[in-house]
């Protein structure tokens, strides 16, 4: 088994992104890191790309809304891209995979629904391979919430991909929805190609049905082995992944980067991330 490459999802430094491109990812290159996972960068990409060369860094997988007509935030309603755009943008910044990391929980209740997710992410690899691009999907916890013939709608979903799209699993959303996740990782087998090593207290699930708003400050997320997510027996059940991705949605500890570099320490000194992927 070859261990996956250590990434981190730059969503966790967003604030610190806006304020202060290069010294942030300045202090990512000075933990050893080398790859990156992307986000919001459709509209910047030549100047994302030209950043992380500067740093050293690559970003092979990236977040972007491949499944979705619009967002929504409250009230607000914000349009996204186009898929030819994303690929356009995802081909400039270097990326292999292209991930849409969220799709509403209402579409996830009815297996119709589901389906029809199913069928445009495979649309979209269609699209993707012609730039030589593969897409996949990223979990939350609101996939696992319905069931239908005994499988969690995600699972379902997953059965009905391409072979060629990739499964992203978030453990910590994962084990927020109740799943074993080991097992589930063992059930979806050789799709899965990322995982995002994410560990802190578990939450109720705030996608499940007449939940409370969600609020990501609500959430004790902590660094790698610091909580209740199975993290290390997960990494052992998902031999296909190629990247293990540091993320925190929310980190009230302290300072982001101490969080991230604890997280770093932990995974290379357990030898659980391909040396490689982090300078020494």
């Amino acid at each position: 088994m070859t261990a996956p490459a250590l990434s981190v999802q730059l969503y966790s430094i967003k604030e610190h992104l806006d304020h202060g491109l290069d010294a942030a990812l300045a202090r990512l290159a000075g933990m050893g890191l080398r790859d990156v996972e992307a986000f919001d960068f459709v509209s910047r990409a030549p100047e994302l790309r030209e950043a992380f060369d500067r740093h050293g860094l690559a970003a092979r997988t990236g977040h972007a809304t491949l499944l979705s007509d619009e967002i929504r935030f409250g009230d607000q309603v914000m349009p996204v891209s186009s898929q030819e755009d994303v690929f356009a943008a995802a081909t400039a910044l270097g990326l292999e995979i292209v991930i849409d990391s969220f799709v509403s929980p209402d579409r996830w209740l009815d297996e119709a629904a589901v389906a029809d997710t199913a069928a445009r992410l495979n649309d979209a690899a269609e699209r993707a391979a012609d730039h030589g691009l593969r897409v996949g999907y990223h979990n939350h916890s609101q996939e696992f919430v319905a069931s239908f013939g005994g499988r969690s709608a995600f699972e379902v979903f997953a059965e009905q991909l391409r072979d060629d799209v990739a499964l992203e699993v978030d453990l910590f959303w994962a084990a927020t929805a109740g799943q074993d996740v080991p097992a589930l990782l063992a059930r979806l087998g050789d799709r899965v190609q990322a995982l995002h090593v994410k560990d802190g207290l578990l939450p109720a699930d705030p996608f499940a049905p007449g939940a409370a708003p969600f609020a990501p400050t609500s959430l004790d997320q902590r660094p790698f082995g610091q909580g209740e997510v199975p993290l290390r027996e997960s990494l052992a059940a998902a031999p296909s992944a190629r990247f293990a991705i540091i993320e925190f949605d929310h980190y009230g500890a302290g300072d982001i980067f101490d969080g991230i570099q604890a997280s770093v320490d932990a995974l290379v000194a357990e030898q659980l991330v391909s040396t490689e992927a982090v300078a020494r």
